[in-house]
């Protein structure tokens, strides 16, 4: 007989893209520009809302957002504003379309000066993940030392919607930091790659 699985408690109970989800991208260390600026605009899309509601959106932003495309992105005008605000794919809230436009703009700047993005995120923490041990969810902050100052950074390079708690998750989504619970399966597995 088989034994269950595992898991971090936050990604049971919702629908099987949840826990995909959790078992195949979340915590695994991202060292890509694109997957980067794909989950900094879900992530600041996410603000206010739940992380199921934008995940189920995944598709139609990939759509909407040629395929989190950064140069095309960036190029967006209003007219594209216009459009995506009546696109029931997407959360349709001028204010974050806007930002993912703006924060397309930025991350070409944050790339020209650093050479990618991915170098800049980094060195956030210090080249490597940041690996914790919790045993229980409740001990998961939603904020670090490390978020805080990338936010600040991001911030005053212009970004948009990208407070502390928006950009722990993205740091959480895109294995800067590894936040699965020790008693997750994920936890080791994530520390491997």
């Amino acid at each position: 007989m088989q034994r269950p699985v595992s898991r971090c408690p936050w990604s049971s109970g919702i629908d099987e893209q949840y826990v995909r989800y959790h078992d195949e991208e979340w915590g695994v260390p991202v060292y890509d520009d694109a997957k980067h600026f794909e989950f900094l605009v879900l992530e600041s899309a996410q603000a206010g809302l739940s992380w199921a509601t934008v995940l189920r959106k995944r598709e139609g932003y990939r759509r909407a957002f040629a395929n989190f495309d950064v140069e095309r992105v960036a190029r967006f005008n209003v007219r594209s504003v216009e459009r995506l605000v009546k696109d029931a794919g997407i959360i349709r809230n001028r204010l974050k379309i806007q930002a993912a436009i703006t924060n397309a703009r930025q991350f070409i700047a944050v790339q020209q000066a650093f050479g990618s993005f991915n170098d800049y995120v980094w060195q956030f923490v210090a080249g490597r993940p940041i690996v914790n041990r919790w045993r229980s969810q409740a001990q998961v902050p939603a904020t670090s030392t490390e978020s805080d100052a990338l936010s600040k950074d991001l911030k005053a390079r212009g970004f948009k919607f990208v407070g502390s708690t928006i950009i722990y998750a993205h740091m959480q989504a895109t294995g800067l930091v590894n936040d699965h619970l020790t008693s997750c399966f994920r936890y080791s597995q994530c520390q491997a790659t």
